[in-house]
């Protein structure tokens, strides 16, 4: 469990699903409250992993400082452990010069670290650890899934099936504790938050966020997206943990796999909207979420006032 922050300095949390506009909408807030980016990205802080994870560009780094990008290789054993006790440093620091620290991004996990802390599991045990994963290398990850949606419905929900790491990881803790992972993580979440925090939730209509998401992935292809991902390849290989992220995985399977572009395209499309429903269903009743709605009614006269009028 992390340990206390070390100094209790407030913070406005800004989440949401992938296209949803969180970014701009931070940015706006930061410039309107004096604040600064503290991302909780899970892809934006490894090197290089640019163009698919809409990363800050230079220029908008330049007109607002972000932290926790583009501070990892690709190969750094990063966790939402790891994640929280930079963030609490990064935080200190944008506190220490008197701006507001504004947290974005869309890892609930590495987000709910920083707010509550990490659910009390034990550690990883290498004999279960190795028996699942020559399981998941005989069955796929699809089979492992759906082993999980029986033994811990609530943690299938949240994750990916083909998100090998965090599935096993789910299935090793049930084993150990006899407790399914996402009932200790929902319990955890009822306990004090470890900051004073406004939490905003991005919301649209999901009609317009499916748009919004196909739209992203046809900017990203038209900007260079695949050359970025030959290039990451040539440097690290498949096997680093952001290279099976939502996007980066599915033009993996394109370059090294010879699924046809149109069809690498279509499966990055439909796993982002997979994700995003995901993400709409962790934040879904969330105790700490102060308001949601869409990112004009977020940035509104009545938010921004009730938000100063917390900040005094």
């Amino acid at each position: 469990m992390n340990a206390p922050p070390p100094r209790q300095v407030p913070l406005l949390v800004v989440v949401g699903p992938t296209a949803s506009g969180k970014s701009a909408l931070a940015t706006a807030l930061c410039e309107r409250l004096g604040g600064e980016i503290v991302s909780a990205d899970s892809v934006q802080v490894y090197r290089g992993f640019d163009i698919g994870s809409a990363k800050p560009t230079a220029e908008e780094r330049a007109r607002l400082p972000h932290h926790l990008v583009d501070v990892a290789d690709a190969d750094a054993p990063l966790h939402a452990g790891r994640f929280a006790e930079m963030a609490d440093e990064a935080i200190a620091d944008v506190a220490a010069r008197g701006r507001l620290p504004v947290v974005v991004g869309g890892t609930g996990l590495w987000v709910r670290a920083l707010l509550r802390g990490l659910v009390p599991v034990p550690p990883p045990d290498p004999a279960v650890r190795a028996r699942l994963r020559d399981e998941a290398e005989r069955r796929g990850d699809e089979a492992m899934h759906a082993r999980l949606r029986r033994v811990d419905p609530k943690a299938a929900a949240r994750i990916h099936p083909c998100d090998r790491v965090r599935v096993l990881r789910a299935l090793e803790v049930y084993e150990q504790t006899g407790e399914p992972l996402g009932e200790l993580q929902a319990r955890h979440a009822l306990g004090e938050p470890r900051y004073p925090v406004r939490v905003l939730y991005v919301e649209r209509p999901l009609e317009q966020l499916d748009a919004r998401i196909e739209s992203r992935i046809d900017a990203f292809l038209r900007a260079g997206w695949l050359r970025e991902v030959e290039a990451l390849l040539a440097r690290w290989g498949r096997d680093v943990r952001p290279m099976n992220s939502v996007g980066y995985r599915q033009m993996v399977e394109h370059l090294l796999d010879g699924v046809p572009l149109d069809e690498a395209r279509r499966r990055a499309v439909v796993a982002t909207r997979r994700y995003a429903r995901r993400q709409r269903t962790w934040w879904a009743r969330d105790p700490l979420l102060w308001r949601r709605g869409p990112p004009e009614v977020l940035l509104d006269a009545p938010t921004l006032a009730a938000l100063r009028r917390w900040l005094r």
